[in-house]
């Protein structure tokens, strides 16, 4: 992977993708990271019952959600309704609640991939991509697409604004009415979701309405990404990020400063084109973020580098001294918290690059 001459590193502050709205749709899958994680390969801890219990659970959901595959295949089948089965009573979902780091994308991604369905009748997003493919395509072209489905797993499901809240209340709805089953993670519960929030108490009940479609399933457990492992590495000095990039095939080179500037002029549902072939992320300079837009920004990028396992290698401050303590404690602090323990884990990928470019 490393290795002398290897041409000028990536710059992402260059890259603006343009992204089609078939490409959004295509993507709705298990990201590389979980791309071969099944039920098999979920170890439960001994101590916690609950996430044996989850394993058996959503095994026995998947093989409910069999069935004739809808007449068709591929893109052409995405933007026209397929006859779907009668909706069935009750709960038509899962919903799996947990703290960081308890296993609940491994047990979503194996949901979609033992569900016997054929790919393109399977959707799996995060809360944020799906908001986006409904910016890309329409509300009802978004219903239309994912009617045809037999299942939606959304990840991270995250209510961040009363307009999200209604939105993805309303979409969800029509799906269930439609017959797809749905599947989420979250760090709350249904109920909750509202509480520490927005202050929004007309919103509680759409709230209310869309935890009806779900069966909660609390899994419990510590972050497996700090089970044994060594603590993150230091920040490195300028000069090693900048030779480490500069020898590692497909490595990005930014100075951290611009790359926060930069994502405030793509639309977040581009960060992951704009990862494209990038093998590395090195970034220099590495500072707190300077307020909350350029936070959430960055959240979303880190869980689009985690979800494609590109390593990260940085100089400056720190990942756990991104966000202030007053971030920290206030209404996206999950999200915070993710990334940072997201960040934390490809900084432990890269350590391998300096011991491989020394």
């Amino acid at each position: 992977m490393s290795g002398a001459g290897t041409g000028s590193p990536i710059a992402l502050t260059s890259r603006a993708p343009h992204v089609p709205a078939d490409r959004l749709v295509a993507e709705m899958v298990p990201p590389p990271r979980f791309g071969t994680v099944r039920f098999d390969n979920y170890i439960p801890a001994a101590d916690q019952p609950s996430q044996a219990e989850a394993v058996m659970v959503l095994s026995g959901f998947a093989g409910g959600l069999g069935g004739a595959s809808a007449g068709g295949g591929g893109r052409k089948r995405w933007f026209r309704r397929e006859a779907k089965p009668a909706a069935a009573a009750g709960p038509r979902g899962v919903y799996l609640d947990g703290g960081y780091g308890v296993g609940k994308t491994h047990l979503l991604a194996s949901l979609w991939h033992a569900t016997p369905a054929a790919p393109e009748l399977k959707a799996f997003g995060t809360f944020v991509e799906l908001t986006n493919l409904v910016g890309a395509l329409g509300f009802q072209q978004t219903v239309k697409t994912l009617s045809g489905h037999r299942l939606l797993c959304i990840d991270e499901f995250e209510l961040d604004d009363p307009g999200d809240t209604v939105l993805v209340s309303t979409l969800l709805g029509k799906l269930v009415e439609a017959g797809v089953a749905l599947a989420a993670t979250s760090n709350t519960l249904p109920g909750k979701l509202g509480e520490g929030r927005f202050a929004a108490a007309d919103f509680l009940r759409e709230i209310q309405g869309l935890s009806a479609h779900f069966r909660p399933l609390r899994i419990d457990g510590e972050d497996y990404r700090h089970r044994g492992l060594p603590e993150a590495p230091a920040p490195y000095d300028d000069a090693t990020v900048t030779r480490t990039a500069e020898t590692t095939e497909g490595a990005s080179l930014d100075a951290f400063p611009a790359l926060l500037e930069h994502l405030s002029k793509v639309h977040p549902s581009r960060y992951g084109a704009m990862c494209d072939s990038v093998r590395a992320v090195c970034l220099t300079g590495v500072e707190p973020v300077p307020d909350q837009s350029t936070a959430l920004r960055l959240v979303v990028l880190a869980d689009r580098l985690y979800d494609r396992e590109i390593p990260v290698l940085a100089s400056g401050r720190p990942f756990d001294e991104l966000f202030s303590a007053e971030m920290l404690a206030g209404g996206y602090r999950k999200k915070y918290f993710r990334a940072i323990s997201r960040l934390t884990a490809l900084a432990r990928d890269a350590k391998k690059l300096v011991e491989v470019e020394a």
